[in-house]
């Protein structure tokens, strides 16, 4: 896994009763961005640091770019 600082990383929940978790990535602890990340979580405005398990993806900005619809004036 590798990300840039306002990348998102996305937890899914473990279990049926955790809601997924997402957050942005505000700080890469490693020159060549492998884990771990402090994270800014959406739903609770607070930073944690990070060490994603095998229930987590980062979804680049570019990614997310890609993804929008196009707007056209």
């Amino acid at each position: 896994m590798r990300a840039s600082v306002g990348d998102r990383l996305i937890v899914e929940g473990t279990y049926n009763s955790e809601p997924r978790r997402i957050g942005v990535i505000t700080e890469v602890r490693h020159a060549d961005g492998s884990p771990p990340y402090v994270v800014r979580w959406m739903d609770a405005k607070h930073e944690t640091l990070v060490f994603p398990g095998p229930d987590a993806r980062v979804v680049t900005k570019q990614e997310r770019e890609a993804s929008l619809p196009v707007r056209r004036t």
